[in-house]
């Protein structure tokens, strides 16, 4: 009997033993090889190795994937080491760095994690489409998709209306894995645009039920996108929005030197001449009543908000003071008087005048 409890002893003590030396090895063996064992030309930085796992891979899959891209463990092993870690259903797709020689144990609980490369690109509110373009045709990052695609046809591949998506993409960071589609941004940012204009057109109908200026939520952004454009100081946007719907509901021309701007293009050179404010375009609000035929930039959620919820004013010009605030005049003698007082120092301030 005493041998039997001593046999039974030593081999739950050699079980013990074993599994120690299992999950030991699990954590010390290294499968990841550097960079210089995965590429004809060895490479200097051989730290960490990227992999990629892709969406709705089982434990298996997961395993031949990362064979394929020279992670030498057996598909079983990996097997085993994923279940006995309690991870094998908990393993997530995506582009992972893995340190040269790191273990079987620390990649799979690192997949488990979900710690994977992520990348970004910002949209800032006031870009233009061209400038929006631009920065998600740069990124590296992405999988370009609509790079060679014209205004018009990223417009119809979002399922626009309009010719360009210009004011319908919304301002955001943009987290996404390395090789997304760059489609992917649009369509996100289209979605976004939509939920907070369509918010911000509720709070319109609330609080203007009798005296609307504005027909359309489209016509909201358009607001939206020139107040976006003129404020300097973030607490000025209603009184902004207040001029603006003032001017609208009396029948007068915005002239806003942002449409003008926009009407330019990319090739405005940061000075507007006479010649601009004389040149009839669809864009120029000083020749034309009414709001531009589209938006000319994206809008924050803020200058949404501000052009569906104009602060009470009696005012109809502001111009800007050069501290980044703005003087706002319910007349035009007084409008021309503080134009006078700081636009006589160009040096200390520059102007943005509604006249």
């Amino acid at each position: 009997m005493a041998l039997s409890k001593r046999l039974v002893g030593l081999g739950f003590l050699s079980l013990i033993g074993i599994t120690c030396l299992y999950y030991l090895a699990l954590f010390t063996w290294g499968v990841v090889p550097p960079k210089s064992a995965l590429s004809s030309q060895a490479k200097v930085e051989d730290a960490v190795v990227r992999f990629k796992v892709l969406p709705k891979s089982g434990v298996s899959k997961i395993a031949s994937q990362l064979q394929e891209q020279g992670i030498e463990v057996p598909v079983l092993v990996f097997q085993i080491g994923a279940r006995s870690l309690g991870v094998a259903s908990s393993l997530k797709p995506g582009t992972y760095e893995f340190p040269a020689n790191a273990s079987l144990g620390s990649i799979l609980l690192q997949m488990a994690r979900g710690d994977r490369v992520r990348e970004v690109v910002k949209l800032i509110p006031g870009m233009t489409i061209w400038q929006v373009r631009a920065a998600i045709d740069a990124h590296p990052a992405l999988t370009h998709q609509t790079n060679s695609l014209s205004d018009a046809q990223l417009a119809k591949l979002l399922g626009l209306t309009q010719p360009s998506a210009e004011g319908w993409l919304f301002p955001d960071t943009y987290v996404f894995d390395p090789d997304d589609l760059d489609s992917s941004i649009y369509q996100r940012a289209y979605v976004g645009m939509q939920k907070q204009l369509a918010n911000a057109w509720d709070l319109y109908l609330q609080g203007q039920p009798n005296d609307q200026v504005l027909k359309s939520p489209y016509q909201l952004l358009i607001l939206a996108s020139i107040i976006e454009k003129e404020t300097g100081q973030a607490s000025e946007r209603g009184l902004i929005s207040g001029v603006f719907h003032n001017r609208l509901r009396k029948g007068m021309m915005l002239q806003t030197d942002p449409t003008v701007i926009y009407g330019i293009g990319p090739r405005f050179d940061g000075n507007i001449r006479k010649t601009d404010l004389r040149r009839d375009t669809p864009y120029n609000t000083y020749m034309r009543y009414g709001l531009p035929p589209t938006p000319i930039a994206i809008p924050s959620k803020e200058s949404l908000i501000a052009a569906a919820q104009p602060a009470p004013t009696n005012a109809l010009y502001f111009v800007a003071k050069g501290n980044g605030s703005s003087h706002f005049s319910p007349s035009l003698k007084e409008h021309e008087a503080a134009v006078d007082r700081y636009q006589r120092l160009p040096a200390q301030s520059s102007t943005k005048s509604v006249k």
